[in-house]
């Protein structure tokens, strides 16, 4: 008996195994009103517009999004720009699926209905009401909520961005971030998380997180914060810098600040964090000549900053070396910095080997580097020079002017060539692309 049930068992698989392979053969046509008039596949979440016709949600957003303001199919105006979803159609879509489910059709799951522009208003409310009795758990609730919403789909992302979203989170950041803040840790990070989510923060936001205190409670997180709370601040300071220079100086008067931002670069924590406090550091450094920005280089040199930017390029991404060789071109036009420069033995190897090889962008910071060292090396023999040329610089420098770049590059560029032509006859002359024999200074 057992072995005539395996029997016909086996001959049922045979069966529909052959079924699987003839239906497989065969040209599975979709119906012509489950294609999306836009992209002509298969809706995955249909919607109706104003006039009546169907599309996919993801289609008929981007082509609103584009600046369109007409049905695409009746070319009538539209009314309104909020599709309505068309569940009864989704739901025939999704049975279809499951029929045809042996031509490997997977069955499309249930879209997740897009948050509107009145329930962001409803989670605004309660996040006011809450900063307005100080309760810090309740507003951790909603920051919460509408941080989730937020990464549930780029569509939300917008509709919660374009309500205002910015400016009230930043609001409670600054009422919970007065001293002592210690106590609402927990939800200033959670703030500072739905902030970034949502970015590029609008005027109203950088000016709140600018305060006084939302500066000192993100400059905390900066040296006490974890991972994620140290990586959130320093995306949201390069926000406000960026836009108000002024907020530099105010940063840079609060204990411990710059300290923390170049131990980030010291003991990196992700390529994102390591990015974002190169990004803050060059618009540090980028100030305008003054004493008092002398003052800010002659510290950072002081913390080994040069060493540790040369260290970093010898192996790190494109963005990073663009970003790294911006910080170094800024701080070798001060005295302090391009002594540290010429005192590493990394300094003229890495800048050659950078030349053509990252990004034009890359190439055009180390030309400019080795300009600024090279034009003021005070050294009898042309130290800075002589190692440029062994090391293959000049061939380089040749190749650049044959390939094009910036004028300033370009003027920088036959400048440096006219400086080592006084000694080329004494140099060797190498082409080396690679750091086999350079023993590093750590």
């Amino acid at each position: 008996m057992i072995l005539s049930w395996r029997k016909k068992r086996a001959a049922r698989r045979a069966a529909k195994k052959q079924n699987l392979e003839v239906t497989s053969n065969m040209e599975l046509t979709i119906p012509s009103h489950f294609r999306c008039p836009i992209s002509l596949e298969l809706m995955k979440d249909p919607v109706t517009l104003s006039t009546g016709i169907t599309y996919d949600r993801d289609s008929i957003e981007k082509w609103i999004e584009a600046g369109n303001s007409i049905c695409p199919v009746t070319n009538q105006v539209l009314r309104s720009f909020e599709p309505v979803p068309n569940h009864t159609l989704r739901m025939m879509i999704q049975d279809w699926c499951v029929e045809k489910r042996s031509y490997g059709i997977e069955r499309i799951p249930t879209p997740r209905i897009p948050i509107s522009s009145y329930e962001v208003s409803e989670i605004l409310s309660g996040i006011q009401t809450a900063k307005d009795q100080q309760d810090a758990e309740r507003c951790r609730e909603m920051v919460l909520k509408i941080k989730e919403l937020a990464k549930d789909s780029e569509r939300n992302k917008r509709c919660i961005s374009a309500n205002g979203t910015g400016g009230v989170l930043a609001a409670a950041f600054k009422t919970f971030s007065k001293v002592p803040f210690e106590q609402n840790v927990a939800l200033l990070e959670e703030i500072l998380s739905a902030l970034i989510t949502i970015s590029p923060l609008d005027g109203e936001a950088k000016s709140y997180l600018g305060s006084d205190s939302s500066l000192h409670c993100m400059v905390w997180f900066l040296k006490n914060g974890n991972l994620s709370g140290r990586r959130n601040s320093v995306l949201a300071l390069i926000e406000i810098v960026s836009s108000d220079q002024q907020k530099i100086d105010e940063l840079l008067e609060i204990g411990g600040a710059i300290e923390a931002l170049v131990k980030l670069m010291k003991e990196p924590i992700s390529p994102s964090t390591t990015k974002a406090s190169l990004l803050l550091m060059y618009h540090i450094v980028s100030n305008p000549p003054s004493s008092a920005n002398s003052k800010v280089i002659a510290r950072l040199t002081e913390m080994e900053l040069v060493k540790i930017l040369f260290e970093m390029l010898v192996d790190c991404e494109k963005s990073i070396c663009e970003k790294a060789l911006g910080v170094l071109d800024e701080v070798c036009s001060y005295d302090e910095g391009m002594e540290k420069a010429y005192g590493n033995a990394l300094t003229v190897p890495v800048l050659v080997k950078k030349l053509l090889r990252i990004s034009d962008l890359a190439t055009q910071f180390s030309v400019s580097i080795l300009w600024k060292l090279c034009k003021n090396d005070k050294s009898e023999g042309g130290d800075v020079l002589v190692e440029a040329l062994q090391l293959g610089a000049f061939q380089k420098l040749l190749l650049l002017l044959q390939v094009g770049s910036t004028d300033g590059t370009k003027e920088k560029t036959t400048e440096l060539m006219k400086l080592m032509n006084v000694y080329r006859d004494r140099a060797e002359c190498t082409d080396s692309l690679d750091f086999k024999n350079l023993k590093r200074s750590y």
